[in-house]
């Protein structure tokens, strides 16, 4: 399951919505302020910097650019 924590006018957000919505890749969206506040995200995942907040199987993997490596390696492995 991908999970992607998100900030109101974020340009990365909507790439990686868009990136894994192209991808046919399905995400849970959780949004800044409306499910989740700033504490909350800090305290579950103390080593994020920017957003989005992405995170595979439970595990946080990074950012818009993280996902896209992620993907584009699994898609040479195939």
């Amino acid at each position: 399951m991908i999970e992607i924590y998100t900030k109101p006018n974020c340009s990365y957000c909507v790439h990686a919505k868009k990136f894994m919505s192209d991808n046919l890749l399905e995400y849970v969206e959780y949004k800044l302020d409306k499910d989740f506040v700033r504490d909350e995200v800090l305290n579950k995942f103390p080593t994020a910097k920017t957003y989005p907040i992405i995170v595979i199987d439970g595990n946080y993997i990074g950012g818009f650019t993280d996902l896209k490596k992620i993907h584009e390696e699994k898609n040479v492995q195939s």
